[in-house]
């Protein structure tokens, strides 16, 4: 079978996007992300299928094909080679932008990572201005890579939960050490150097405190956070850990619970409220990351906070 596409000036074939894969290829996935909303990597989950005969063109993305389980003889035709093996779980495939392929025989269950190249781009972009800005991703038939594989089962594991507010901030760390892992071992070109990071300044760090607390009412993200300092997401993690000394995601929590306590201490709103307005996802979700963080329950800190106000009102 041949994907069917259109063609660009000069009769060469047009680069297949995230979307238009869909309906190129004959088998549906099983699961995907595509309506989590979620930005950054694009995961499609596959059952396995045989007989399989289908040569594509090149796509405007990359793609890591990771295997969980199981085995199957495929064999793969990319850049003028043919690669015949059988894939094993835990096994990979790396297929980078632009590449036409052809695929015959059988394929297990396999879990397809779509990377916009723009991921990778920022990534390298965070190498800084003496490390080389040529990035080149190499064409991978079969890899058993540990990095990736864990990295490739902690977002099989997130499509297995039920949607979550947390997840908009999980997804965005785990694509952007997908993109920074990818640029590391599997760049043609090797950066010239390491670069020292900087800190955030004060003022920086102002900024992003009062834009966390002016809207704890719902979920931030790291691309909004780097916004507010005029820096990459990739860039701004490296750059918020070494000037804080701890990540953005438990900054911003921190923030939450802070706001949280003053709230159970200067009002008598009702616990379910207060979870809503610091953003937490319920009540049950507040509760765990709340004694995780103060050491005791909302409720338990409610009533020594109440305990507190009839002591002051006794002594007045």
């Amino acid at each position: 079978m041949t994907a069917a596409s259109g063609t660009r000036l000069g009769g060469r074939p047009k680069l297949l996007s995230i979307d238009d894969i869909l309906d190129a290829r004959p088998q549906k996935p099983m699961a995907t992300t595509r309506d989590r909303g979620w930005t950054g990597v694009t995961l499609d989950l596959h059952r396995p299928y045989f007989n399989c005969a289908e040569s594509y063109p090149g796509l405007d993305h990359h793609v890591i094909c990771y295997h969980p389980s199981g085995s199957a003889r495929l064999v793969q035709r990319r850049a003028g080679t043919v690669h015949e093996g059988v894939i094993k779980g835990g096994v990979s495939l790396v297929m980078p932008a632009g590449y036409d392929s052809a695929w015959e025989g059988e394929s297990g269950l396999s879990a397809r990572f779509r990377i916009p190249p723009s991921l990778i781009t920022a990534a390298a972009e965070q190498l800084g201005p003496c490390a080389t800005t040529r990035v080149e991703i190499r064409n991978e038939f079969e890899v058993r890579d540990p990095v990736l594989e864990r990295l490739a089962r902690a977002l099989l594991a997130e499509l297995d939960l039920k949607p979550h507010p947390a997840q908009v901030l999980l997804i965005d760390s785990i694509s952007m050490a997908l993109a920074a892992h990818m640029l590391r071992q599997y760049n043609a070109f090797e950066a010239i150097e390491d670069y020292q990071v900087p800190a955030l300044g004060k003022q920086e760090l102002a900024r992003l405190v009062t834009y966390v607390e002016d809207n704890l009412d719902r979920v931030i993200t790291l691309a909004e956070l780097a916004g507010v300092v005029n820096v990459s997401r990739f860039h701004f993690t490296r750059l918020f850990k070494r000037s804080t000394g701890f990540t953005a995601i438990k900054f911003v929590e921190q923030c939450r619970i802070r706001r949280a306590q003053a709230l159970i201490s200067e009002t008598d709103l009702p616990l379910v409220d207060i979870a809503l307005i610091t953003g937490f996802a319920d009540q049950s979700h507040f509760t765990r990351r709340f004694h995780r963080q103060v050491g005791c329950t909302p409720a338990a800190y409610a009533r020594q906070m109440g305990s507190r106000r009839q002591s002051r009102r006794r002594l007045n």
